[in-house]
């Protein structure tokens, strides 16, 4: 499982992206809410430890398990919906003793690695309908218990994440722009249906969230009032922001406008007290780590690594994009995490975990490359 590696192939600039991105987010959330700061601290500590440990251990080892981690990340869902923590109309809590942790943010990791072994092994047949229409039905499920909980937002992010593992993974172009000729006019259908007033696909809230971006205006006081405030925000910090917990009357954040900055709303906290150059770090750090997941998954030495590196650049990418999106209202309201940054351990210790796996695979490209050269 632990092999001899050389200190050369090991990827430092990664490393220091993801504890640079962290750290932002540990200082951040100390002035969103001061109360929580410790414990995102201790969970970097805790996530950059268990990342150091993942890089080194040989991924390959750890795939073989594939139908394991397959078989818990299913049960795990199956539990939050019989003993589930309801918290504002959503159960997506599993409380296990004194832990409390979200399994639907484990299932994108676990799903990426499941993937990773499992096309890996079927990769001659990638492009045959049955094993398309097995990996359609394998996503399904966890996709499902994730949505009835309900977790539109989690939900969508595992369906983005599938179609970077199958790209990644050597799906025909045919099938993608398939894929395309279809999605895009059913997504139009399914949007012109979810804003009918009688509609059953959606929840009320998340009709709200799509009415509310559609007729901001109609909506200031209500489902748009979290981020017509978040631009308000971010505007206001202008160049330089207004100061780590300044105590100016006119923040934003310091007259509570926006709840749960902590977490969704984590970056309207960064453009107001660190402006425009605040936010430009985060979104280049965010940039780099996805950049260089795609670096590792050119140099990965077998299809699971690629699979692996890409996977976790895609998360990293499309999630950190859909919540700045919804901070500077560029897209619907979503609830999803700004990773490495948000308020929030089993996110956190997450996105930790798949970025282990993505050194390691970078250190096995090295150690085969030093093999073959």
């Amino acid at each position: 499982m632990f092999r001899n590696y050389k200190l050369r192939d090991y990827d430092f600039k990664l490393m220091l992206m993801v504890i640079a991105l962290a750290a932002i987010g540990v200082v951040t959330i100390g002035s969103a809410e001061e109360s929580l700061q410790s414990r995102q601290f201790f969970g970097v500590i805790a996530g950059f430890g268990l990342m150091t440990v993942l890089s080194f251990i040989n991924y390959n080892s750890l795939l073989r398990l594939y139908w394991l981690l397959y078989a818990g990340n299913i049960a795990l869902l199956l539990l939050v919906m019989f003993r589930g923590e309801d918290h504002k109309g959503a159960q997506r809590w599993l409380e296990i003793g004194s832990i409390t942790f979200q399994p639907s943010e484990a299932a994108k990791i676990l799903l990426i690695l499941f993937f990773a072994q499992f096309i890996m092994k079927y990769k001659e047949k990638i492009n045959t309908l049955k094993i398309l229409a097995a990996c359609v039905v394998l996503v399904g499920v966890p996709w499902a218990l994730i949505y009835s909980q309900p977790d539109l937002s989690t939900s969508i992010m595992v369906l983005v994440i599938f179609c970077v593992i199958l790209f990644a993974g050597g799906i025909s172009w045919r099938y993608i722009l398939a894929a395309f000729a279809v999605g895009i006019p059913a997504l139009i259908v399914v949007v012109s249906i979810a804003v009918q007033p009688d509609q059953t696909l959606l929840t009320p809230s998340q009709q709200n969230r799509i009415l509310s971006f559609i007729n901001p205006e109609e909506y200031a006081t209500g489902g748009a009032y979290q981020q017509l405030n978040s631009v308000m925000a971010i505007g206001s910090g202008q160049l330089n922001g207004k100061g780590y917990k300044n105590n100016e009357i006119t923040s934003v954040k310091n007259g509570d406008f926006i709840s749960e900055a902590q977490t969704d709303f984590i970056f309207a906290v960064i453009g107001e007290e660190f402006g425009f150059k605040g936010s430009v770090t985060v979104i280049v750090l965010m940039m780099g780590i996805a950049l260089e997941c795609i670096s590792v998954a050119r140099r990965a030495r077998d299809l699971a690594g690629r699979i692996i590196a890409a996977g976790m650049g895609g998360l990293i990418a499309f999630q950190g994009f859909f919540n700045i999106g919804v901070t500077t209202f560029l897209l619907p309201n979503t609830g999803l995490p700004l990773p490495f940054v948000s308020y929030g351990l089993t996110s956190l210790m997450s996105c930790f975990i798949g970025m282990g796996f993505v050194m390691n695979v970078r250190l096995q490209s090295g150690r085969n490359a030093g093999q073959t050269g």
